[in-house]
């Protein structure tokens, strides 16, 4: 099938692209699955206008939003993607091709897991993956950061702003000596052994460590790092940042002609506002890079 853009991922910067796009009388598909964004089993309580909502209510209002503005959202992943001249020339999951005259990175990141019991049951009901997204629901609350390298460090020393009680677990710690100095001096507990298990029933209760240790606690962050889905943007000649990230301007372009970004991809802060806004930019810049093309 043919199309002006091409929109890669089903998340709240890929839906607004797609809107927007869509309603500057662009024809969009949009490559994805909702199940697949940050978003999806989220609790939203941030973002402003709205109270606190099931991030998947609204995914699925996004999409229908989409769709009356004409866009197609397949519900498909996207299995690869390369240039033709000026085309791009992708394929979905069930085999479909889709030819474009611009592309719309909007992936999100896949946050590394811990892989242990307990993780993927508790999620979002005390389990999460930043802890500078959802520190502001643990004020006064026990919380415990896992990971070994600083970007813990500096979330363990965050938390002690807001928690009651702050534990870093980590295993073979490769953060900066400076940062951990900062994190002790806060007043963070400090535990070297592996997780082996999260543990409540509705909620998170505490967590197990591998030397018997049991921590009571109301948070789990998970701070292992995030690797995201910008491998295809490499098969475009975008080539990420170390992180994995999409360096954009302001116009979320990527500096390759027709291939935009926004959202998560581009680095954080992993907020909704800001994959939102971003989202409208793209979608309006990639319909003027289109235009530009007639």
């Amino acid at each position: 099938m043919d199309a002006d853009i091409l929109v890669i991922g089903c998340g709240p910067a890929g839906i607004q692209a797609a809107i927007h796009a869509s309603r500057k009388k662009a024809s969009v598909v949009v490559a994805g699955k909702q199940s697949a964004s940050a978003l999806s089993g989220a609790l939203i309580e941030n973002y402003m206008g709205v109270p606190a909502t099931d991030g998947d209510l609204l995914l699925s209002t996004g999409v229908e939003q989409a769709r009356n503005s004409g866009a197609l959202v397949t519900g498909m992943n996207l299995l690869s993607i390369r240039r033709d001249g000026d085309f791009f020339e992708a394929v979905l999951e069930d085999g479909q091709q889709v030819r474009s005259k611009a592309v719309i990175f909007a992936t999100g990141i896949s946050r590394r897991k811990l892989g242990v019991p307990g993780e993927k049951e508790l999620f979002g009901k005390g389990v999460s993956y930043c802890a500078v997204c959802d520190c502001n629901f643990y004020r006064g609350r026990r919380t415990v950061i896992v990971g070994n390298d600083s970007e813990a460090a500096v979330s363990a020393e965050m938390m002690t702003s807001y928690a009651s009680e702050t534990s870093w677990v980590f295993w073979d710690s490769e953060a900066d000596p400076s940062l951990v100095a900062k994190a002790e001096a806060a007043g963070v507990s400090m535990h070297r052994s592996r997780p082996v298990s999260i543990d409540g029933t509705e909620k998170v209760e505490s967590i197990t460590l591998e030397d018997g240790t049991v921590i009571p606690t109301d948070g789990v962050f998970i701070e292992l790092g995030a690797k995201s889905a910008a491998d295809l943007a490499m098969d475009v000649d975008v080539m990420p940042e170390m992180d994995d990230s999409i360096r954009v301007d302001q116009d979320c372009n990527t500096g390759v002609p027709g291939v935009f970004a926004c959202g998560d991809v581009t680095g954080k802060p992993w907020q909704m506002a800001r994959a939102v806004g971003q989202g409208c930019v793209a979608g309006t810049k990639a319909v003027d890079y289109v235009k530009g093309l007639k």
